[in-house]
C-alpha cells in the first residue's frame, strides 16, 4: 500500500515539475519562422471559413448558371420576335434586354467581390485573434521575432513553429465561432 502511495506521489511530482518549451517541441532561439498560409488554412478556424466560402461560392455559381439559362431563353425568344416586329420596336426591346444583362452582371460581380472581401476579413480576424497565442509562443521560446517562412532564404526546420501554433490556436480559438 505504501509503495502505491509513493508511486502516485512521484507521478504527481513529475507532472508538477516545470516543463521547458523545448520539451514541448518548441524551439528555443531569438528567431522563429511560421507559414502564415498554413497557419490559416490548416487551423480549425481556417477550415470553417474555407467551407463557408466554398458553400457560398457554389451557391453563387448555381445562381449564375440559373440566371444564364434564363437570359439565354429570353434572348432566344427576343430573336424569334424580331422578324414580326418593327425595327425600332425591336431595338427598344433589345436595348432593354442588354441593360438588364448589364445590371445582372454588375449585381453578380458585386456578390463575388463580397465573397472575396468576406474571406479577407475572416483571415484578418483570424490573425488578430491568433496574435496572443503567437506572442505566448514567442515568449516561451525566448524569441524576439517570428518571420514568415516563405520570406526566409535559409533556415533550419527546427525554427518553424507552424504545427505547434496550429495546435495551440485550435485548442484556444477552435473554429472561431
Amino acid at each position: 500500500m505504501r509503495l502505491g502511495f509513493l508511486a502516485r506521489l512521484l507521478a504527481l511530482l513529475l507532472a508538477a515539475a516545470p516543463v521547458s518549451a523545448q520539451q514541448l517541441g518548441l524551439p528555443q532561439g531569438d528567431i522563429l519562422t511560421i507559414s502564415s498560409e498554413r497557419l490559416f488554412i490548416e487551423s480549425a478556424f481556417g477550415k470553417r471559413i474555407a467551407a463557408e466560402i466554398e458553400a457560398e461560392g457554389a451557391a453563387l455559381a448555381r445562381e449564375n448558371r440559373s440566371i444564364e439559362a434564363d437570359l439565354t431563353a429570353e434572348e432566344k425568344a427576343l430573336t424569334e420576335k424580331r422578324q414580326a416586329m418593327e425595327p425600332a420596336a425591336f431595338r427598344t426591346l433589345a436595348d432593354s434586354f442588354n441593360e438588364k444583362v448589364q445590371v445582372i452582371r454588375r449585381t453578380q460581380d458585386t456578390k463575388a467581390r463580397a465573397l472575396v472581401q468576406k474571406q479577407d476579413a475572416a483571415r484578418g480576424k483570424f490573425y488578430e485573434t491568433a496574435r496572443p497565442v503567437l506572442i505566448a509562443l514567442m515568449q516561451e521560446a525566448g524569441a524576439g521575432v517570428i518571420l514568415e517562412r516563405s520570406s526566409v532564404f535559409l533556415s533550419a526546420n527546427a525554427t518553424d513553429i507552424t504545427e505547434i501554433a496550429i495546435e495551440r490556436i485550435d485548442a484556444i480559438i477552435g473554429t472561431g465561432e
